[in-house]
Parts: C-alpha cells; sequence; structure tokens
C-alpha cells in the first residue's frame, strides 16, 4: 500500500505550543521491557496496519533493547491511554519512534494534550537535546498531521514508500 510520509522536527522546547491541560492525563516513565510497551504499541498501530503490529518476538527484541530507547505510557486516570517511545541519535537528536494512542481513546478530546506531554518528554532525554524529530503517515490517523503542526513540529521533508 503507497503512503506519503511527512517528516517533522522542533529544534528548540520554544517551539512547542502546548495544549490545553487534560484533568487526568499524564505520561509515566517505564522501562523499555515493561510488559506493556508492546501489547500498546500494537494495539496503537493495529488500525493503520503499522509494521511493528506485525513484528515477530526477535524484531522486538531487537527495537526494545536499542541503546537510548525510552519509554512513556500516556495514562488518564490510572488506564493505558496511549504511548510515546523515543530514540536517542546521538548529537542531541531524538527522534518520537511511537506516538499514539490506543483505539478507545482516539476521538475523546486528549490527542493534543498527549502530544503535548510526550514533546515535553521527548526534550528531557539528555541534556544536550536540540532537535526532537519524528515521522507520520497518510494512512495514520487522519488528525495526526495536523495535531503534530498545531504543537509545534514544522515539516521538513515528504516522501513516497510503501507500507
Amino acid at each position: 500500500m503507497e503512503e506519503i510520509v511527512t517528516h517533522l522536527e522542533m529544534s528548540s522546547p520554544a517551539d512547542l505550543r502546548p495544549a490545553p491541560p487534560v484533568p487526568g492525563l499524564s505520561a509515566e516513565h517505564v522501562p523499555a521491557d515493561s510488559p506493556l510497551v508492546r501489547p500498546t504499541t500494537v494495539r496503537i498501530g493495529k488500525p493503520y496496519n503499522w509494521p511493528s503490529s506485525r513484528w515477530s518476538d526477535d524484531d522486538w527484541a531487537s527495537y526494545l533493547a536499542r541503546e537510548g530507547r525510552q519509554c512513556v505510557l500516556i495514562r488518564y486516570l490510572s488506564e493505558v491511554a496511549g504511548l510515546a517511545d523515543y530514540q536517542s541519535h546521538g548529537d542531541g537528536e531524538v527522534e518520537i519512534t511511537t506516538f499514539g494512542l490506543v483505539p478507545e481513546y482516539v476521538g475523546k478530546g486528549i490527542g493534543g494534550y498527549a502530544l503535548t506531554l510526550a514533546i515535553e518528554q521527548a526534550w528531557q532525554c539528555g541534556p544536550d537535546v536540540r532537535r526532537v524529530w519524528l515521522h507520520t503517515s497518510d494512512l495514520d490517523h487522519p488528525h495526526a498531521l495536523p495535531n503534530y503542526h498545531r504543537r509545534g513540529f514544522r515539516t521538513f521533508r515528504t516522501t513516497r514508500g510503501q507500507r
């Protein structure tokens, strides 16, 4: 299936345009090998046919064991509502490799603030972070790209590919 992939970036924490807070929504650091990371990511990505929703045990083990991987659960009133994970690439670069909400929280008005929390955590992935970036696809939720732009991300590249 053909997709258009949009790559986005922020070059300063001051670029963040936060969404209004949602009472009860929080971000909780968990180890990459937490038993919640894989199933939450699969639940987020399955409706959009993310490749990670089809990975083998070995693929997951390799992904989660990468040096510099950090994970944050997005919780709403103590329930897991979503997840963000990050990969530090060195030279002050942090990629948000996963961000999303599980299906039962999509469309509930919490995505903007959940993304705000995820971005704030990305800027705290190390003392020298100077760039936070990510990519999204036109096959992802239709509100994903507009939400990234509203939070202050700028598009720096668009590519075509296959999912």
